[in-house]
């Protein structure tokens, strides 16, 4: 523990008291940065109709979305890593809050895609700033529980908020969803000036260009990152095509795939904090190799999710509880290696990005090349390459001196 950790945490005890901690406030904004790539998706045949392009040119505001959020984070994170980090979380809630309000006064399509550009900019840098700092402003022992907590922020975006999104674009339209998501932008910009205290990074932080550069060369964070791509991959392709892999259970009911989604985010919830927790107890390490072997079983019985609607209810409340236990556990082995941790997290945070993306292309190739019952063996299969890669990372890790969570 550095002299800076112990300044950083007697800082942090006076502003928030009580029930309400830093962690919680962050995962707040995670919540409300994620909204805003998850709902896009939902708001497609709107966006298209609205601005007169195709659903699949509008499309491709998703697509750059992710991709900016992926590249801008770690970029935006290793320039801004000598600053206060409340700082930090300002500018990165004021470059969402302009980019969505940009975004719902946007005319054309191209104009979207720009004001999109600069909410992704935020987004890319909000929400490894949000990590690394609710870990810093808790002691060791909590610190996996914190990092639950604002991961916890995405996994509400997607079981609620990008629900309540579509559903408030079918009835006032899309620009209504993007002046709401400003609104909160701003709310939570209001909470973290107000009770967010004024920590500093760490020590070893505060180097030169060069030296904040290293994670890209960390071999124990460059494992950990091949990790999170593959786990992350695997985990995203039945979410991506879940309307098709419970379609038997659904019979293309969209009420009773919401009931699926939404039995999926609550238990996802829940998983992500009990992750959290146990991180805490037993390190990241078995908590992630724990998830990844549920998940080979479970993505293995997914031709059984259409049988019947409790039984995809039953699929998708486990698949929710180990799938969404990776997150918390693999961030907080990021964090245990130390060092630059703003720009280690910011990469595994486009690391997960990316593996959205990818998830998107490899199950459209399955789909397209073998059948859809295929999805889930391809799934396990990237799960345990995940967990071939988890342990390697644990062995370069030790090979380093050091141990990843």
């Amino acid at each position: 523990m550095t002299a800076s950790d112990d300044r950083n945490r007697r800082i942090a005890r006076r502003p928030m008291q009580g029930p309400v901690r830093a962690s919680h406030l962050l995962g707040v904004g995670a919540f409300a940065v994620g909204t805003c790539e998850l709902v896009l998706a939902g708001l497609l045949p709107e966006l298209g109709s609205s601005l007169g392009v195709s659903v699949a040119t509008a499309g491709q505001v998703v697509t750059v979305f992710g991709v900016t959020a992926a590249l801008a984070g770690p970029v935006l994170a290793a320039f801004s890593v000598r600053w206060a980090r409340r700082q930090v979380l300002l500018l990165a809630l004021g470059l969402y809050l302009v980019g969505t309000a940009l975004s719902a006064a946007a005319g054309t399509f191209g104009l979207l895609l720009g004001a999109q550009v600069l909410a992704a900019c935020g987004a890319g840098l909000f929400l490894p700033t949000a990590t690394v700092t609710a870990a810093t402003l808790e002691e060791p022992e909590r610190r996996g529980r914190a990092v639950a907590i604002v991961t916890t922020g995405m996994t509400v975006a997607i079981a609620v908020g990008a629900p309540l999104g579509t559903a408030l674009a079918a009835i006032a339209g899309w620009r209504a969803v993007m002046l709401v998501l400003t609104g909160l932008a701003l709310l939570v910009a209001v909470a973290v000036l107000a009770w967010i205290p004024p920590v500093q990074a760490a020590p070893d932080e505060l180097a030169g260009l060069r030296e904040r550069l290293k994670p890209l060369i960390d071999r124990r964070v460059l494992a950990l990152l091949a990790t999170t791509l593959v786990a992350f991959t695997a985990i995203y392709i039945p979410y991506t095509y879940i309307s098709v892999v419970t379609e038997g259970a659904t019979g293309g009911d969209g009420l009773k795939l919401a009931s699926i989604l939404v039995v999926l985010g609550v238990a996802g919830i829940a998983g992500n904090l009990l992750a959290g927790r146990l991180a805490d107890r037993v390190g990241g390490r078995p908590v992630v190799a724990g998830s990844l072997i549920g998940l080979v079983v479970v993505f293995l019985l997914t031709p059984y999710w259409s049988m019947s609607l409790p039984a995809a209810l039953v699929a998708a409340a486990a698949y929710g509880v180990i799938g969404f236990g990776v997150s918390a556990p693999q961030t907080y082995r990021i964090l245990s290696l130390g060092g630059q941790a703003s720009l280690s997290v910011a990469l595994n945070g486009a690391a997960l990005y990316l593996a959205i993306s990818l998830s998107g292309l490899l199950g459209a190739a399955v789909i397209t090349t073998l059948d859809v019952g295929w999805l889930g063996v391809i799934a396990a299969v990237t799960a345990a390459v995940a967990l071939v890669l988890s342990e390697l990372a644990q062995r370069v890790a030790i090979r380093s001196g050091a141990r990843a969570g």
